[in-house]
């Protein structure tokens, strides 16, 4: 592992403010009914949970923006949601979190995705999904796409962020890597198995271990396994860097031109894991839009992500959280 100046990493970090980061992917709301279990329901063997209060957050690519937010960066969201309810209150949530919505389209012909968790005893018990994944179509990808290249205008960076609910599509990756292009953003990609050949040349993919396992055919065990992976990801992409993150294994990090760094986890309390790549790719992208290299930004991400996951829930960081934890060696 690589030795982090201090003095460089704080600086690093007091950059992220005003840096302007195009986000696109995939909207979702998390709803969370929070309770306690007395009981086995007699109707069949499953625990009676007695709701006691309910919160909505951002995830997916609203989770990335708000990351971002948090971060002191600017996003600039593109995205698509339903014409219904549940849209309206993923708006709402944004616009209350700071996120602009001027990029986000509404397509009455399919639900916000919505993802239903109920938690008991600061457990989940149980995930209900409401969702269409098909691939946008008609009016809708036209007013994606037309969004794509106005919003990269002025912008530092760009995240991909790609959950399979239908906005990253082939048509609208191109349309992004190209805008990306043409205005010289290094991009950076939380990436869905099912896309994977789309993101050649992109500048880092940001995977946890099992969709860079799935993603190669080879599922990593062992240091060898992670090797093949990893090396195999970045030459068959040809991007600049992979970045395989990998629990309480910390994070492995493979650089075009043969660099590797491992990186031990960061993390002292795991409570939940929910949108934790989301918390990565969005400090990878600030870091690096602020002036560093791929290992420091992955060092500054490994430590974001160790504090987020100490929450119940989506949750981000602030720089003041973060600098605090790279003072400290560890979260």
């Amino acid at each position: 592992m690589p030795t982090f100046d201090l003095a460089d990493l704080r600086g690093t970090v007091e950059r992220f403010a005003g840096r302007r980061i195009l986000v696109l992917g995939d909207l979702m709301l998390d709803r969370y009914l929070w309770g306690r279990v007395d009981r086995i329901s007699p109707e069949a063997p499953v625990p009676v949970v007695e709701v006691e209060r309910e919160s909505m957050t951002l995830g997916g690519a609203g989770n990335v923006a708000a990351n971002l937010r948090a971060l002191g960066a600017q996003p600039v969201l593109v995205s698509v949601v339903g014409g219904d309810d549940d849209g309206t209150r993923l708006m709402d949530t944004l616009r209350e979190r700071g996120v602009a919505t001027d990029g986000v389209a509404r397509d009455p012909s399919r639900p916000t995705t919505v993802k239903t968790r109920i938690i008991a005893h600061a457990q989940q018990v149980v995930r209900a999904d409401r969702e269409v994944r098909a691939d946008l179509a008609g009016s809708a990808l036209e007013s994606l796409i037309a969004r794509i290249d106005a919003a990269a205008a002025g912008c530092d960076g760009m995240v991909v962020s790609d959950y399979g609910k239908g906005v990253i599509t082939v048509r609208t990756l191109e349309r992004g890597l190209e805008a990306a292009r043409k205005h010289r953003l290094r991009v950076c990609v939380d990436p869905k198995e099912s896309h994977i050949d789309a993101y050649r040349g992109v500048g880092i993919l940001t995977p946890n271990q099992h969709e860079a396992g799935y993603m190669q055919g080879r599922r990593i065990v062992d240091e060898a396994s992670l090797m093949d992976v990893g090396w195999g990801l970045q030459k068959r992409l040809d991007a600049e860097a992979v970045l395989v993150t990998r629990g309480p294994e910390g994070m492995s990090l493979f650089e075009k031109g043969g660099r590797y760094t491992h990186l031990p986890t960061a993390a002292r309390e795991v409570y939940d894991v929910t949108g934790a790549g989301d918390t990565v790719v969005s400090a990878v992208a600030v870091a690096l839009a602020a002036g560093a290299d791929y290992p420091t930004a992955s060092f500054i991400a490994n430590h974001a992500a160790g504090i987020v996951i100490r929450e119940v829930g989506t949750a981000t960081c602030t720089p003041a959280e973060l600098l605090a934890s790279l003072a400290d060696g560890r979260p």
